[in-house]
């Protein structure tokens, strides 16, 4: 199942303190995050905590020998590449060009080559810029396969980042948010929590938005809340008081364009967004990807959806149905979206998300001051810890065209991705940790 969950900062000057929510939705509990269990290799959820997605994935920081910044990209044309030549000026960075990164893990050769470029580069933060064309699953996959081999361990010993946009013009002005963003301090951070409701029985990202506003008040940080019922689900157990919003799908609009105009407010000024929900290729947590605002600029979001991050040309098989029930059609993705109408950093998953477990520790370690690149990179080294994935087993076989499978593919955990400059720090530390 797909969850998805949507925080979205306010600007501010004196924070309010988040009102009280119950301690339960319907016969959901409301835990604290100190009491959801760290899982890994050796300890793994219940049954319940599973179903409910109630656990948090166990991770730790692993140390990167290098301090430098590079850029690896296959574009060709003089106008993305001269945005990237002005990135790596301010980063102190180099460029390094290949043919095509959608090839990324199935040369030998290739990789090889790139793994003394990167040992010989002392690489800290890897900024990864394909065009979007190149931007598939086997591409992420053989990036693993890269950079977990730069030393004897199996994990990736650089801080990884993809800078992606639609056009050379958006593409600019994403590295211009990038170059110019500032860690936000606490005071000018007020959460807004959007979650779906698919069902009367089906609570859990609900669930997650009461657990995040808890999270955020240990800090004095309000967080405003948006629930997106869908038709079916017009009998759930609902949320009630300020700064909380219940929207209702409908048979004629499945999917949420538009907002109230407090909802309206609180995403427009926001600077962080997390999603929960399920979602598709042009849908997340029961909003339309025309939903989304014009103008996102500078917002860094989070989504737990499924298909968040989905390619325009995929490696893996294809997929009728995500979970939920809803039908795969070919759609743009929200993060591409998010990114062109200015977003700064988008966390997501290409294909099927695990939501809330996969994404809170990043989440986490954004509340901890650390960089874009090392908080990825620690959700992908527990992942291929507790998975046992090893150097040759990452990439996968192209899918065959027109093959539709029901199979899922183990590196299908593996497919999460962040759309964003790996040295950019979204916050200073804001003393939100899991005590």
């Amino acid at each position: 199942m797909t969850r998805s969950l949507l925080v979205v900062v306010l600007l501010g000057t004196v924070p309010v303190p988040a009102a009280p929510l119950p301690e339960k939705i319907g016969d959901l509990g409301i835990p604290d995050v100190s009491q959801l269990p760290r899982v890994d290799r050796s300890k793994r959820p219940g049954r319940q905590e599973s179903k409910n997605s109630a656990f948090i994935l166990k991770t730790e920081p692993h140390r990167v020998a290098g301090e430098r910044y590079v850029i690896l990209t296959d574009h060709r044309s003089p106008l993305f590449l001269s945005s990237l030549k002005r990135l790596a000026k301010a980063r102190d960075g180099i460029i390094l060009k290949v043919d095509d990164l959608a090839l990324l893990g199935q040369d030998a050769t290739t990789l090889e080559s790139l793994r003394q470029q990167l040992r010989s580069a002392r690489v800290r933060f890897l900024a990864v810029a394909p065009r979007t064309s190149s931007f598939r699953e086997n591409m992420v996959l053989g990036l693993w396969e890269l950079t977990s081999t730069l030393d004897d361990d199996p994990l990736v010993d650089v801080f990884p980042g993809f800078l992606l946009a639609s056009t050379p013009q958006r593409f600019r002005a994403l590295v211009d948010r990038s170059i110019q963003h500032k860690p936000l301090a606490t005071s000018r951070i007020k959460p807004l929590a959007i979650s779906q409701v698919p069902r009367p029985e089906e609570l859990r990202s609900l669930q997650k938005a009461a657990v995040l506003r808890k999270w955020f008040g240990r800090s004095n940080v309000a967080t405003p809340i948006v629930a997106v019922y869908s038709r079916r689900a017009v009998e759930a157990a609902r949320l009630t008081g300020p700064e909380i919003w219940n929207l209702q799908a409908t048979s004629q609009q499945p999917f949420i364009k538009s907002f109230p105009r407090g909802a309206q407010a609180a995403f427009r000024s926001a600077s962080l967004v997390v999603m929960h929900g399920h979602g598709v290729p042009g849908m997340s947590c029961g909003v339309d990807i025309d939903g989304l605002p014009a103008d996102l600029a500078g917002k860094v979001i989070l989504s737990g959806s499924c298909f968040a991050a989905s390619p325009v040309h995929s490696d893996f098989p294809a997929v009728r149905q995500a979970p939920g029930g809803y039908e795969v059609k070919k759609r743009d993705a929200f993060a591409l979206r998010a990114i062109d109408n200015g977003a700064t950093v988008f966390f997501g998953h290409m294909r099927l998300s695990m939501g809330f477990p996969h994404l809170f520790p990043v989440l986490e370690a954004w509340s901890q001051g650390k960089s874009v690149g090392e908080s990825y990179q620690q959700l992908i080294n527990a992942l291929i810890t507790v998975r046992g994935f090893r150097s040759g087993k990452f990439v996968v076989a192209p899918a065959v065209p027109g093959r539709v499978s029901r199979r899922r593919l183990p590196q299908n955990l593996l497919l999460y991705v962040v759309l964003g400059d790996p040295a950019v720090r979204p916050f200073e530390p804001i003393g939100t940790g899991s005590r």
